[in-house]
């Protein structure tokens, strides 16, 4: 623990941020996840509404700084990607 005065406010405010990050980390995978299965029970109504939901918290994502806007252009070309096949 440290000692000085501003270096024991960094730390509440680093495990703060830790906290908010783990918690954007688990929306963007659950959404994710989500739209996976929706792509598996080839259902093309619920696929897409997963796919509008996964972009959005990709894009909530960036916003934040949690993924880079290169990762998060990949992820959401990936998922246009599946959601084309099962439409096709």
């Amino acid at each position: 623990m440290p000692n000085i005065k501003s270096a024991k406010k960094r730390v509440l405010l680093s495990r703060a941020a830790n906290e908010s990050n783990k918690k954007a980390k688990s929306v963007l995978k659950t959404s994710l996840k989500k739209f996976e299965a929706a792509v598996a029970a080839g259902d093309a109504a619920q696929t897409d509404s997963a796919y509008k939901a996964a972009v959005k918290t990709i894009d909530q994502a960036v916003k934040k700084g949690i993924l880079h806007k290169n990762t998060a252009a990949r992820k959401k070309s990936s998922i246009a990607r599946k959601m084309n096949s099962i439409a096709s």
